[in-house]
């Protein structure tokens, strides 16, 4: 974003919203990705470990989880541009 019209308070506020915004982004998909695999994956509570197939469950879920996050945010970026240049 250009933030060039505003002075250096202005910029420095929008800088810090935008960090802010951006960590409780994070954060949200973090909690979904914590509370999906869990879910799906953590069946036995008679041990405090995680058994060999539900490791491999939350490794699979989470790579999963992020490599469609990955590429939702890509297709997202990729219409924003479309839509940039089509304003322009």
């Amino acid at each position: 974003m250009d933030f060039s019209q505003f002075n250096s308070a202005e910029q420095a506020h929008m800088s810090r919203v935008i960090e802010k915004k951006q960590m409780q982004d994070f954060m949200r998909m973090y909690s979904k990705l914590v509370d999906r695999c869990f879910n799906a994956c953590c069946n036995d509570f008679t041990s405090k470990a995680l058994s060999s197939k539900e490791e491999t469950c939350v490794l699979n879920c989470t790579d999963k989880f992020l490599k469609h996050s990955e590429r939702v945010g890509a297709r997202f970026a990729e219409q924003n541009a479309d839509m940039m240049a089509s304003q322009s």
